[in-house]
């Protein structure tokens, strides 16, 4: 697989900050033209100094990274060509209207002054904001402030697209919008799409394959049906009935399989040959009080918790409670 063209590679990336662990521990990974990669982790993980890098926005503290065959670190410009970089803080301007910000980023990436209002409009339209185009930015919700980001990114017509959690805090309708939007770019356009994103299901629903980064490490690759595949059992959850009762219930589901470890529920990776028909039926003869009893498929958070020890969600709360220290 080579960078040439739209791909990424990267090469025992390292970045470290003066004060704290590294960021990113020495990763190897590869983004081939025209696939959607979904790079998953916790906060603090890593997903976006690893942007910020392949963005040319921060130096690697050593390994290397081409983007579209460009060094990042001695062939800054012409990556920089290349690439739209949609980044977790929008940089928009409150008195500015939605046609001014691309007016102005079009006229600041060379597009013929003929071009201009014709590709504003495009990109208004194609992202759901045709109707506010000419409404101050101040007066735009969160979502509509992420969409105007990713048409700001796509003015130049890039052919490698950087999304940092671009739908991170979105009500459901204003994300499913974003997922349509980046697989059209992938399926008609053939952009190759970075997409970083602490959402199982959005890396599942768009991602051709996926990385998932933990303490600056990937410790999985491929694509997402491959990485549950390896988990291949099934898991069964249960919420008590009284909450009093769940250490009971994980006592009486232990014997069908291994304990996971969850906040909401009570759940066991069930051993091979095992079904929710047998949970049900000692349930029932052994009078076990249950409010829900579920069989899940594996997901993505099995596979974290299978590499890590923990679940994605556990991590996340970690991330924030770390985070929440270091402010008090």
């Amino acid at each position: 697989m080579s960078a040439a063209g739209n791909g990424i590679e990267v090469e025992q990336l390292v970045r470290e900050y003066k004060k704290g662990p590294r960021a990113v521990n020495g990763i190897d990974l590869q983004v081939a033209p025209g696939e959607i990669y979904g790079f998953l982790g916790p906060n603090g993980a890593g997903k976006s100094t690893t942007v910020h890098v392949l963005t040319t926005l921060l130096p690697p503290t050593s390994g290397t990274a081409r983007v579209g065959g460009h060094d990042v670190v001695k062939e800054g410009p012409k990556v920089r060509s290349l690439i739209g970089v949609a980044l977790q803080e929008a940089a928009l301007d409150p008195l500015l209207t939605g046609r001014d910000h691309l007016r102005l980023q079009a006229t600041l990436q060379g597009v013929p002054k003929e071009r201009r209002k014709v590709h504003a409009d495009e990109l208004l339209e194609r992202v759901g904001l045709a109707d506010a185009g000419d409404r101050k930015v101040q007066g735009y919700s969160g979502g509509m402030k992420r969409r105007l980001d990713l048409a700001l990114a796509l003015v130049h017509l890039p052919r490698i697209l950087f999304l940092d959690e671009p739908t991170t805090g979105l009500d459901p309708q204003s994300r499913t919008a974003m997922w349509e939007e980046v697989a059209r770019l992938r399926r008609e356009e053939s952009v190759t799409v970075f997409l970083t994103t602490q959402y199982l299901e959005e890396a599942d629903v768009l991602a051709d394959r996926v990385g998932i980064i933990d303490e600056g490490k990937i410790v999985a690759e491929g694509t997402p049906a491959a990485l549950k595949a390896e988990i291949g059992r099934p898991s069964v959850h249960a919420i008590p009935e009284h909450e009093e009762d769940r250490e009971k219930i994980a006592g009486f589901l232990a014997q069908f399989g291994e304990p996971l470890a969850t906040t909401r529920d009570v759940a066991v990776r069930l051993r091979a040959g095992l079904g929710l028909t047998d949970i049900v039926r000692a349930v029932d003869a052994n009078g076990v009080r249950i409010a829900d009893l579920e069989l899940r498929a594996p997901t993505l958070d099995d596979v974290f918790l299978a590499k890590t020890g923990r679940t994605l969600e556990g991590a996340q709360e970690e991330a924030e409670a770390e985070q929440e220290e270091r402010r008090a």
